[in-house]
């Protein structure tokens, strides 16, 4: 199982639970697909794009059973991220992580 993570507000997060899946987040809808971060990246995503965020929520989703909507593309210094061109099921995301802010406004999570 290759495990993806997505970082969104609680708000968010309980929407898509509502419908059964989540749709993207604002910068999502303008790229025209849901960002994802891998385990390694997703320090780096959180500090750079949700800085100072209280209300987030980490989705740890099994990127394998989402099909040929995923792609791996190059972005920040040339690292492939993977990107959903697609609704994000809920039946696709193994657990959703508590966020906390580090002593510098940086979001962490404990995978």
């Amino acid at each position: 199982m290759t495990l993806i993570y997505k970082l969104l507000s609680q708000k968010e997060w309980m929407g898509a639970l509502g419908r059964g899946y989540f749709e993207g987040s604002a910068v999502d809808h303008v790229d025209g697909y849901i960002h994802f971060s891998t385990a390694a990246q997703l320090p780096e995503t959180a500090a750079k794009h949700f800085h100072g965020r209280e209300d987030l929520v980490a989705l740890e989703v099994d990127a394998d059973v989402l099909g040929e909507a995923l792609r791996w593309e190059p972005s920040r210094g040339g690292d492939l991220f993977p990107h959903l061109y697609a609704d994000l099921p809920v039946t696709a995301v193994k657990r959703a992580l508590m966020v906390e802010l580090g002593p510098e406004g940086a979001p962490r999570v404990e995978l």
